[in-house]
């Protein structure tokens, strides 16, 4: 089996899958940019929580548990997450809270935790103490290194310029090498779509969306190291600790074409306004900033399973910043759909993912 992936802000389903998929056969891992990472992926905000997202990717990330305590040991520490409040957001707060299953916690107890908040203007908190970081570049290692180990192959600086179906498989063509396979896998998130049409298959409709982030000094002098991440209600925008600095972001969800994205002076400026409403020291001017894409679906569940025109051509895609969290049972599910195998996921789980539901 020679499943082939282009990777970008799906790299860690590309990666993963492939990583399961090598100990059955010969894999091979196409990738466009010159290390791994590079787009979207390598700028996460990364969380691992079980009750974030829709049902089914929910559903994904309680699956794979158990690698996070075998094959990624290591890799979350604590974090925890805390919800704000300010006035006329109630409605917004508590269908997040109920949703969330988050524990309501007095503002004195939130101010203990997070010393700047603005307790004159922000009137409810939530947290939960589950939530833990995801070290992403670990991760990659980790499954990089079970790839490699099992006669994997990884090739970085490989752009796809053409796909045929050939009569075992498919020919993938990139600059000055050509590739076959029996199965493709295609995990190019932002560019999913595209891939497709090169195959021949018809496009899902999948959306990148930009979000930019600002990272800024450490505030007020204190050390955010070992404060919960903080959201708005609605997800207006959220503010995580960054190797002893502050990332705040709009989580703005902007269309954009498949590109390397770049942050918009709008977005981080209205993203630092409302992160300012909640606290009480000055935003500075910030360190640096950046911006990447996360790529949905129609219905915003990930896209995992055989393209149901040509079961040979693996879906991948719309992971829509869930990426990390889902990838160990999102690529079981691509490693159980590539071998023939029953899936560990439910039927009804399956379905959601499965790309058959954009069948005309």
């Amino acid at each position: 089996m020679n499943p082939s992936a282009r990777n970008s802000s799906s790299i860690s389903a590309g990666i993963s899958a492939a990583a399961r998929l090598a100990e059955h056969g010969s894999c091979r891992v196409l990738e466009r940019e010159a290390h791994l990472a590079y787009h979207s992926s390598g700028r996460s905000a990364a969380l691992y929580e079980e009750n974030y997202g829709s049902p089914s990717t929910i559903a994904l990330a309680k699956a794979g548990r158990a690698d996070w305590e075998d094959v990624l040991e290591g890799v979350l520490s604590p974090r925890g997450f805390m919800l704000l409040c300010l006035r006329g957001e109630e409605t917004q707060f508590e269908a997040d809270r109920q949703h969330m299953g988050l524990t309501e916690i007095s503002m004195a107890e939130a101010e203990a935790r997070v010393p700047i908040l603005n307790t004159q203007d922000v009137l409810r908190a939530a947290c939960s103490t589950t939530a833990q970081d995801i070290d992403t570049d670990l991760m990659l290692q980790r499954f990089a290194k079970l790839l490699r180990s099992n006669g994997g192959v990884i090739e970085t600086d490989q752009c796809v310029q053409a796909i045929e179906k050939i009569s075992n498989g498919w020919r993938v063509t990139c600059q000055e090498q050509t590739f076959t396979a029996r199965q493709l896998i295609n995990a190019a998130g932002a560019w999913g779509d595209e891939i497709a049409t090169l195959a021949g298959l018809a496009p899902l409709g999948l959306t990148p969306m930009r979000r930019s982030v600002a990272r800024l000094a450490a505030p007020g002098g204190h050390d955010p190291s070992a404060w919960p991440m903080l959201f708005g209600p609605g997800e207006r925008w959220f503010a995580k600790a960054d190797a002893g600095a502050l990332i705040v972001s709009l989580a703005e969800e902007t269309p954009s074409v498949p590109m390397d994205a770049w942050p918009h002076d709008m977005d981080l400026a209205e993203a630092l306004a409302r992160y300012q409403d909640y606290v009480t020291e000055e935003v500075t001017r910030p360190i640096s900033s950046w911006a990447g894409l996360r790529t949905f679906a129609p219905d915003r569940n990930l896209v995992l399973g055989a393209a149901p025109q040509e079961e040979s051509f693996i879906w991948a895609v719309g992971q829509g910043g869930y990426g990390f969290f889902t990838a160990p049972a999102a690529s079981q599910l691509v490693a159980d759909t590539a071998l023939g195998r029953r899936p560990q996921l439910s039927a009804e789980i399956v379905a959601q993912l499965s790309p058959a539901r954009f069948a005309p």
